[in-house]
C-alpha cells in the first residue's frame, strides 16, 4: 500500500541551525532517501521552497481566484513529503518517525485513496 508522509514544520524550525547543522540535517535526509529505495519503500520525495512563495488557487462559479500563501492559517507548514510503499499503517508510521525532519516538526501519514 502507499503512503504519503507529509513534512510539517514552523516555518522558522531551522533557523537556529548552525551551518553545519543544515548540511547534516540535508545529508540525513538523502541519506533517509537512498536506505528507503534500498528497503524497496521509497516511491518519490520532495522539500518544498518556503510558504512566502506558496499559492493558493480556488475556483468558485468557474472563475479562478488566486491568493497568496498557504489556504490555512497554521502554526506549522507544509515543507515537503515522501512517498512511500508500506505492507501497512503500522510500518509506514515507523518510516515517518525515522525521517530526519521528524526531530523538527512533525509527519502527517496518509494512505493513498485509490479511485481507480
Amino acid at each position: 500500500m502507499k503512503y504519503i508522509c507529509l513534512v510539517y514544520a514552523e516555518p522558522d524550525a531551522l533557523s537556529g541551525l548552525s551551518p553545519e547543522e543544515k548540511t547534516a540535517l540535508d545529508r540525513d535526509s538523502l541519506a533517509y532517501d537512498d536506505k528507503l529505495a534500498r528497503d524497496g519503500h521509497f516511491l518519490a520525495a520532495s522539500a518544498l521552497q518556503g510558504v512566502k512563495t506558496a499559492r493558493t488557487v480556488r475556483v468558485r462559479r468557474g472563475k479562478p481566484l488566486v491568493t497568496d500563501g498557504p489556504f490555512a492559517e497554521t502554526k506549522e507548514v507544509l515543507c515537503g513529503f515522501i512517498f512511500v510503499e508500506a505492507a501497512d499503517a503500522d510500518q509506514a508510521l515507523r518510516i515517518a518517525e525515522a525521517i530526519p525532519m521528524a526531530r523538527y516538526g512533525s509527519i502527517e501519514v496518509r494512505p493513498e485513496l485509490d479511485i481507480g
